[in-house]
């Protein structure tokens, strides 16, 4: 036999023996030429007696399987209704991760173990809030200039300063709302409230948990307020889309309290680090470099995370754009078109699914690059890897510069020279769901975008559909069918 010394001979025999346990004779008893096998009586033996030890217990625990399917169906298994209700179906009986590969590949092949295999991916089904210690200060983020959001969120904070004993913090700019000043409830409880500014005040470390009033854009608000770790966030649907606020105002006490005790379900959103390289830069980069909590060495000061995407663009010039993309290091391609869309699988929903992209649950580790308009019909939107690093160029041809945005905010011109490089970050979004990842993502397609709604096709009679199409023979083939169901 050729690689003798790759293949473990004990492993491959044993299965050599349960082949021939399964198909062999009854009662266990195995005929087979002992001469050829290349093992002593002895440890033929041994590997028999495991084998038997391997297939008893197997046999009976049908039986016990059985003795509980009968005891579930007397009842006697049902779980006491003590217990506070999860959302969703909890625990899950199947993984969101797909199954590990097999290491092996035929009698030979098999992969090459390193220290990079060593690694735990944890099923997303099971990721749920829990708080090592009560949380004490809140954020609360609201939809600016919208009148129908001062009510609830005077309700809001009212309760979570009187009932709950929290420290709330909002932004400055809210307490200048003249509409907002002229409630009587909300001067009682004004002077309680601490208040930060953006661009100014540091938040790390000080909020415990995060709750939007509004659309879509309160999470991306929360998003760019915390450039490293993320407190959970709450988002309550007082919006125009709401693709990404699960929650519903209607009852917000209830379900604020069940997540404060710690039941709720998580979504961890990935974000994109993207670092700004210019070339009037880089004979300084040398001397301002600094280890950043990423690991990676980069002018921290440069470093912006974005929830959704990083959209490079043409802006106002009338030329196709010309941009150069690498993966790792290796030239991929050029972009010749209105731009490129490097997004999260949380922002596949948004302006990628525009440019036609596919939509992406956002449990998915990867990171969708889509071209905005391209000029050959050939070039597709494609998915990479979420471990790899983007780097976006202007190409040393093109007739302009280009143009960066991130999340809609912070553009700023890329030029011949300048780089943006793109990986995904170790910080992600954890929004806190109000079913489990699964329903809230598809409740999300068919209340926000409508995803496949349409008018239900009537159905049609068989026999009378057949009779104008005139086939004899389809029409004898029923009769026959009805003969046989008699």
């Amino acid at each position: 036999m050729a690689c003798l010394s790759d293949i473990d001979l004990a492993t491959l025999h044993e299965n050599r023996l349960e082949q021939r346990w399964h198909y062999g004779l009854p009662n266990g008893q195995h005929i087979y030429d002992h001469h050829h096998d290349g093992f002593s009586p002895m440890t033929r033996y041994c590997l028999e007696r495991s084998l038997q030890r391997k297939v008893q217990p197997d046999q009976k625990g049908s039986g016990v399987e059985r003795g509980r399917a009968r005891d579930n169906a007397n009842g006697s298994g049902s779980a006491s209704g003590g217990q506070r209700r999860r959302s969703g179906t909890w625990p899950r009986t199947r993984s969101l991760n797909a199954p590990s590969p097999v290491q092996q590949f035929g009698p030979c092949g098999r992969i090459m173990k390193n220290s990079a295999m060593v690694m735990q991916i944890q099923d997303p089904a099971s990721q749920r809030l829990t708080w090592y210690k009560p949380p004490l200060t809140v954020l609360v983020i609201k939809k600016v200039s919208d009148a129908s959001v001062l009510a609830p969120f005077v309700q809001l904070v009212e309760w979570l300063l009187e009932e709950k004993c929290m420290v709330v913090w909002v932004e400055s700019a809210v307490l200048e709302d003249a509409l907002l000043n002229e409630d009587v409830r909300f001067k009682a409880i004004r002077d309680k409230l601490v208040t930060f500014k953006d661009g100014r005040d540091d938040l790390t470390d000080r909020i415990d948990f995060i709750v939007c009033l509004g659309g879509d854009g309160t999470l991306l608000y929360a998003s760019l307020l915390f450039q490293q770790s993320v407190p959970p966030v709450m988002a309550f649907h007082l919006g125009s889309l709401g693709f990404l606020t699960p929650f519903r105002f209607d009852n917000f006490q209830e379900q604020l309290t069940s997540v404060l005790e710690g039941h709720a379900a998580l979504t961890l959103r990935s974000r994109l680090r993207c670092v700004m390289h210019r070339r009037a830069d880089r004979k300084h980069e040398a001397k301002t470099l600094e280890v950043d909590p990423d690991g990676d060495a980069r002018p921290a000061s440069n470093s912006i995370l974005v929830l959704n995407e990083v959209v490079i663009d043409r802006g106002p010039s009338p030329y196709l754009s010309n941009i150069d993309l690498f993966l790792d290091g290796k030239y991929i391609t050029s972009v010749q078109g209105d731009g490129l869309i490097v997004s999260t699988p949380t922002g596949s929903t948004a302006y990628a699914a525009a440019a036609g992209a596919s939509m992406i649950h956002p449990s998915v580790p990867a990171i969708m690059v889509t071209p905005i308009c391209p000029h050959s019909l050939s070039f597709r939107p494609i998915v990479v890897p979420a471990g790899v690093e983007l780097k976006i160029s202007v190409s040393p041809e093109s007739r302009n510069t280009s143009w960066v945005s991130f999340d809609g905010r912070n553009r700023q011109e890329l030029f011949h020279g300048d780089s943006l490089r793109v990986t995904t970050s170790i910080y992600p979004v954890p929004g806190i769901c109000a079913q489990d990842q699964i329903s809230d993502w598809f409740a999300s397609l068919a209340d926000g975008l409508h995803w496949n709604v349409r008018k239900r096709q009537k159905c049609l009679d068989e026999l009378s559909d057949l009779t104008a199409s005139g086939s004899e023979d389809t029409l004898d083939e029923i009769e026959n069918m009805k003969l046989y169901d008699v």
